[in-house]
This record gives structure tokens, C-alpha cells and sequence, in this order.
């Protein structure tokens, strides 16, 4: 099975290029379910916020029972501990308990079947290590039950011992279409579990020296998205189903790209 969807949705400058014009942010998850058509979503606020239940049931109640929800990890999961800029990071037992306190907020979604996965989105001072390792097979221990993703940025994590780990240990990898830099990870579609995920974050070069809205502001061709088709089957083909969204968010460009890409899977099923 494919879903196809974006990461986020509440952006304002969507309103005018995506949504319409003076739509309401209590408007927009319905207009992205009813009108877009569109079937999940990567929720990614939970970076920045924690999920509540009630948040989560007010989601629940503005989608259908085949609609499903992929969340990203908080960064009190992923980042604070590792981050070298930060003077006093967090401890690795803080983020076992924001680990837990995190799974209990989506406790909705997972007993309304419609959790597809969270995503452990690493950041690129994330290395391999057996300390890398073991974080990860601590989330996994504290969130049984949720299928994880994991998305490295780093590059030295492109290797065949990566999808092993993965693979053996029931963990979901996510490819990745973003600027070719050094450090940062090729596209690679592989597959380690039941869920496989594909993130789009566009090619803007300039990722490390600008904003995040400058870093997303990128808009896929036709003939950009049309090469990822037979991958995206394969892919499909090696799982239960495949989470495809666009994080190239800048002015709504994700969802035309999320748009346009269904509307071609659907040309070649045809």
C-alpha cells in the first residue's frame, strides 16, 4: 500500500497558495483531508510541542478510519541530547522519560489503529556509534508496540551495517531526496521492516548557510518526480506500506508535489 501526504500542514503561507485565502488554521486539516484528497500525514509540530491525547482525538475526529498519522519525534528525543552547540544538553535518562511522556500522547492514535509510525529524524551530528546504536534500541524498548522510522543525515550512516541494524531489529529506514552535499545522506530506497517512508525535502543547495524557509524552498518538475515512480513500487512491493510525504514546505509546494506525484502513480496503474 502507498500513502502519500506532507510533513505538517498548519504553515501559514499555504493560506493563498495551497489553502485558500482567509482559511482559518482550525480549517486546515479538514480542507487537507476532504479537499486534497489526502490520506496521511507527517505531524511535525511534535518536534517542537509535545502530543497531548486531546489533540490527538481532535485529529481522530476530523479524519477517516483508513487515514493515518506518522509523527516525528520530539527534539528532546533526538537532538538536545547530542547537540555539541548546546551548553547543558540533556541527559540520555531525560530523554528516556520525554521518550515515554511522548508515546502516552499518542496513545489515541496507536488505540485507534491509524498510527502508522513516528519518525526518529536524527540530526546530521548524529555519528554511528555503539552509544548510536544503543539510544536507538532504547526508544524502540520505551515505545513498544509503534513502528519506528529512523532518518539519518549523516552520511557516514550510508553503509550496508546501517540496514543490518535496521533490518535486525525491526526498525523502518527512511530514504531520503535532498541536496547533494557532503555530509549529507544520497538517496537510498531501501527497506528493513514493514514500513518503509520516503521524504522529499527538495534540492535547495543552500541547506546549511539558510533558514528553514529558505532550506524547503524548492519545487520538484514533473520530470523529477516521475524517475522516483518504479523505486516507489519496488519499495511498496518489499513492505506493507509505504509512507511517501513532501517536506519541501515553502508556499504550498508540498502539497502540489504530493498532488502531482499521486496523480502520475495513477496514470502508470492505469
Amino acid at each position: 500500500m502507498i500513502k502519500i501526504g506532507t510533513s505538517g500542514f498548519t504553515f501559514p503561507d499555504w493560506v493563498g497558495t495551497a489553502y485558500p485565502a482567509g482559511l482559518k488554521k482550525t480549517e486546515m486539516f479538514s480542507w487537507y483531508v476532504n479537499e486534497f484528497k489526502f490520506d496521511t500525514v507527517e505531524l511535525n509540530y511534535t518536534y517542537y510541542v509535545m502530543p497531548s491525547e486531546k489533540t490527538c482525538l481532535g485529529l481522530l475526529s476530523k479524519s477517516g478510519k483508513e487515514f493515518s498519522f506518522s509523527v516525528k519525534a520530539n527534539r528532546g528525543m533526538t537532538h538536545d541530547p547530542f547537540d555539541p552547540r548546546l551548553k547543558k544538553k540533556p541527559s540520555l535518562r531525560a530523554a528516556a522519560e520525554t521518550t515515554a511522556k511522548f508515546a502516552q500522547g499518542l496513545r489515541p492514535l496507536k488505540d485507534a489503529g491509524q498510527l502508522g509510525s513516528v519518525l526518529l529524524q536524527f540530526p546530521v551530528f548524529f555519528t554511528p556509534s555503539p552509544q548510536s546504536a544503543d539510544f536507538i534500541l532504547q526508544c524502540k524498548y520505551i515505545m513498544k508496540g509503534i513502528p519506528l522510522v529512523v532518518e539519518f543525515r549523516h552520511r557516514a550512516w550510508a553503509q550496508a551495517e546501517t540496514f543490518e541494524f535496521l533490518r535486525k531489529n525491526n526498525l523502518g529506514y527512511c530514504a531520503v531526496d535532498e541536496p547533494q552535499l557532503d555530509r549529507l545522506m544520497p538517496f537510498l530506497p531501501e527497506v528493513t521492516s514493514e514500513t518503509a517512508y520516503l521524504r522529499f525535502h527538495g534540492r535547495n543547495t543552500n541547506w546549511f548557510s539558510s533558514p528553514l524557509e529558505v532550506r524547503y524552498d524548492y519545487l520538484y518538475k514533473e520530470e523529477e518526480l516521475r524517475r522516483f515512480l518504479p523505486e516507489i513500487k519496488r519499495m511498496e512491493a518489499k513492505c506493507k506500506t509505504i509512507y511517501v510525504y513532501f517536506n519541501n514546505c515553502h508556499m504550498g509546494a508540498a502539497v502540489r508535489n504530493a498532488r502531482e506525484i499521486k496523480e502520475y502513480m495513477k496514470e502508470n496503474a492505469e
